[in-house]
């Protein structure tokens, strides 16, 4: 007697019965796309990454902010025999990310936070990437009449190899790395996702006066992540007084699967917040 369908058969399966269906507004049942909490950032992961950010499609992630183009419908003849077509822009870009986004809590608070603003949520893990895009359908389909998380989206990515891949320098306001893997063996220190190195990659993503969010209930982690940041020449810590005023601090706190389960086990959240500070003059 065959047993029961496998998770990415059922998730097969409700892709197939909302396909087309314009006005289906389910949402997907988390679980049916569990995956394993963490994945090697240093594999040969397949996937797909623009070779600089004026090669990324934005507008398939952001259709309502979609820049319509001038071209006619047909083969556009300037374009040479192999050459792919140019990327869709958008009205707007991208100034929030969310890196290691999981099941999009944070991505889905933010939203109707910065109704105007563009979020995107950065995952490296198939299963949970595509859940994450799936309830961003849903939701859009849900709030059709008032426009409602269409500057939410998600994309699969690994941000420790293709960060500045999909970013211009000074683009991004806001960066958040809630509850990241702490990776605690000490050989495995070089696959955390703060680093000095990394440090500098979100500097050049991140414009002055754009801030780095963290949150861990791992207090060495904690640790390691304000020590990486302070000693960086781009970055200062925000005081306590402001960190504790912005209210981006309590979403990340709450509003994560990973936040709340901390709360249900009456854990400790570490909270760091780092400003990218102006570069100083060429001599």
């Amino acid at each position: 007697m065959p047993g029961k369908p496998a998770k990415k058969q059922k998730r097969q399966q409700f892709k197939k019965d909302v396909e087309g269906e314009e006005a289906d507004g389910r949402l997907p049942q988390k679980k049916f796309y569990r995956q394993r909490a963490h994945a090697n950032p240093f594999s040969d992961h397949s996937l797909e990454y623009p070779r600089s950010p004026s090669g990324m499609d934005w507008a398939s992630h952001y259709p309502a902010y979609a820049v319509k183009s001038n071209e006619g419908e047909g083969r556009d003849e300037s374009r040479g025999e192999g050459e792919t077509a140019k990327p869709r822009s958008t009205s707007k870009q991208v100034e929030i990310a969310d890196i290691g986004c999981g099941f999009g809590g944070l991505l889905f608070a933010l939203a109707p936070k910065f109704p105007s603003t563009l979020i995107i949520g950065m995952e490296i893990r198939t299963s949970v990437t595509e859940y994450v895009q799936e309830k961003v359908r849903a939701l859009r389909v849900q709030h059709r009449e008032d426009g409602g998380y269409q500057n939410a989206a998600c994309l699969r990515a690994n941000t420790m190899k293709f960060l500045p891949n999909f970013f211009e320098k000074g683009q991004l306001g806001k960066i958040f790395l809630c509850f990241p893997d702490p990776h605690f063996k000490q050989r495995k220190h070089k696959a955390r996702i703060v680093s000095y190195t990394l440090n500098s990659e979100y500097a050049y993503v991140l414009r002055p006066g754009g801030v780095v969010y963290t949150i861990t209930d791992v207090e060495d982690l904690h640790n390691w992540m304000v020590e990486h940041f302070e000693k960086h020449p781009s970055f200062e810590r925000v005081s306590k007084d402001e960190q504790e005023k912005d209210d981006c601090v309590e979403i990340m706190r709450n509003e994560t699967e990973e936040g709340k389960k901390v709360t249900r086990n009456n854990g400790i959240k570490y909270v760091a917040l780092f400003r990218r500070i102006e570069d100083p003059p060429w001599p």
